[in-house]
C-alpha cells in the first residue's frame, strides 16, 4: 500500500482516554482533528486520528498545539465486534509544516527612459 498521508490545520485535540485490556495491560490513546480546504470546490474536509501508546500521546500534546499546519501519515485500519466494523486513522508520524514566513519579492520594473508625449506623435 502507498504511504498516506494529509496535510492540514490541527483543528481539535480531543481528551485522552486510558484503560486496562483483558490481559490486564495498560493502554492510552488520544484523538486529534484535522481539516484543510481540499474538499469538492476547496470545501472544507475534516479527518478523526488516533495516536495509540503513552508516548506518542505524550508527543501530540507535547509538540502540537491547535491551529499547527501538520502532515499527517497514517494507516487505515478497521476491526470486527460483534459483526460490526469500526475503521480508524492511526496517526504514525506528524510533523509540523513550517509556512515560509517570506514576504513575496516586490517586482522591479525598469525605467522606459524618457518618453515622448507630445501632441503630435500617438502611439497608432
Amino acid at each position: 500500500m502507498s504511504e498516506l498521508s494529509i496535510t492540514g490545520k490541527l483543528k481539535t485535540l480531543l481528551p485522552a482516554l486510558s484503560g486496562t485490556s483483558k490481559a490486564g495491560k495498560e493502554w492510552k490513546k488520544q484523538e486529534f482533528i484535522v481539516s484543510n480546504n481540499d474538499g469538492y470546490e476547496g470545501k472544507e474536509q475534516i479527518f478523526c486520528f488516533e495516536v495509540f501508546g503513552e508516548e506518542k500521546v505524550e508527543n501530540l500534546t507535547k509538540f502540537n498545539k491547535v491551529g499547527d499546519l501538520v502532515s499527517v501519515s497514517f494507516n487505515i485500519n478497521t476491526n470486527e465486534w460483534n459483526d460490526k466494523y469500526f475503521t480508524s486513522l492511526s496517526a504514525w508520524l506528524i510533523k509540523k509544516v513550517e509556512s515560509s514566513g517570506e514576504v513575496p519579492p516586490v517586482p522591479i520594473f525598469e525605467s522606459a527612459g524618457e518618453l515622448n508625449e507630445s501632441a503630435d506623435d500617438l502611439p497608432f
